[in-house]
């Protein structure tokens, strides 16, 4: 397929803006949810529900979401406790997956929501046509066609409103690993480079372009020409770590590196699930629903690192990876599986 038409550098010059691991490899993928996210509801509308974020965070938290949810049916049930550890997910800012199908929504709500509490709204695009090489999170839009549509979609919903977009974990890594057949990388890496193109002229939408992990691909060298064919060049910056559990020391060293290797472009980096590291001695199925895990750094833009723009929560802890270690099906709420990760944590 021949590569898409982008959008005028001139016209995105003048804006101002603001997984894991791979399915054929050993390393798996992220686990986004893919049948759009309920938590976004009425309640999302009423302003007295809104949560306060942790200091440092200019992010919108979800007073709706499954944690929140989980919570109040705890609640009921004496459960106070289990409750309160639980707390630690939902007084979160945590991103949202919208819908394949339709993604307006979604992102309409939540930029309603956020901008009445003058905070940006943080979502993940995930919608790639031969998404996930077949594995737990398969599928994506029908055709580049369907693709550029449902981006054209989530961009409008976006309209002026703060807006921080992680776009499209595991497309760019997946064509360095080989799991995405060669046929599909033109054309894959035209579409990306359209979307940051259409993300972009978003005039408060800020675009990083999804990277992998340090457990992924072993030299970030390797990424910098897919990334650069893939739109990174006027992207923000590149996503890390997405779904997967590095730690933020080793993350941000690798990010640093990549940086470099493009010319000093920033990062952001999942830190959803990575507060006791990756799980050991299980490479092949260590990113899949691993036991043990702790809830890492709370998302904020106090990073310390001028190259590394804000610690993320992208993955949605509680969230399920696949149906592995009787987990259910990708993207659903497990809230056994949320709760060991909270009690995990050092808060």
């Amino acid at each position: 397929m021949s590569r898409p038409t982008r959008t005028s550098l001139a016209v995105l010059s003048a804006l101002t803006a603001l997984a894991l691991a791979a399915g054929c490899s050993s390393k798996g993928a992220p686990a986004g949810s893919d049948t759009g996210d309920p938590s976004v509801d009425d309640a999302t509308e009423r302003a007295g529900d809104a949560v306060r974020p942790a200091a440092g965070s200019p992010f919108w938290v979800d007073p709706a979401s499954p944690a929140a949810r989980q919570i109040e049916r705890w609640e009921d049930e004496g459960r106070a406790r289990d409750a309160a550890l639980l707390r630690r997910i939902a007084d979160r800012p945590i991103a949202l997956w919208p819908a394949g199908d339709d993604p307006v929504p979604v992102i309409a709500k939540a930029v309603r929501a956020a901008g009445r509490e003058h905070r940006t709204a943080v979502f993940v695009a995930y919608n790639i046509p031969h998404r996930d090489c077949g594995r737990h999170s398969a599928g994506g839009a029908e055709d580049s066609g369907a693709y550029l549509r449902w981006i054209d979609a989530f961009a409008g919903a976006l309209g002026g409103s703060d807006a921080l977009v992680v776009l499209e974990p595991d497309a760019v890594a997946h064509i360095v690993d080989g799991c995405t057949p060669g046929a599909y990388h033109a054309e894959r890496e035209g579409l990306l480079a359209e979307a940051v193109d259409r993300l972009k002229e978003r005039p408060r939408t800020k675009v990083y372009l999804d990277a992998g992990n340090p457990a992924w691909i072993a030299d970030p060298r390797d990424l910098v020409a897919p990334l650069r064919r893939s739109g990174v060049g006027r992207a923000d910056g590149f996503a890390l770590n997405v779904s997967n559990f590095q730690t933020d020391a080793t993350t941000k060293a690798y990010g640093l590196r990549l940086s470099a290797a493009l010319g000093g472009k920033h990062f952001v980096v999942d830190t959803s699930r990575n507060g006791n590291g990756p799980l050991d001695g299980e490479r092949g199925t260590a990113w899949c629903n691993p036991p043990g895990r702790a809830l890492g750094t709370a998302p904020t833009t106090d990073t310390g690192e001028p190259a590394l723009d804000a610690y993320l929560w992208i993955k949605r802890p509680g969230e399920s990876d696949g149906q592995c270690r009787g987990g259910p099906a990708a993207g659903t709420w497990w809230p056994d599986y949320a709760l060991d990760l909270a009690r995990n944590t050092k808060a």
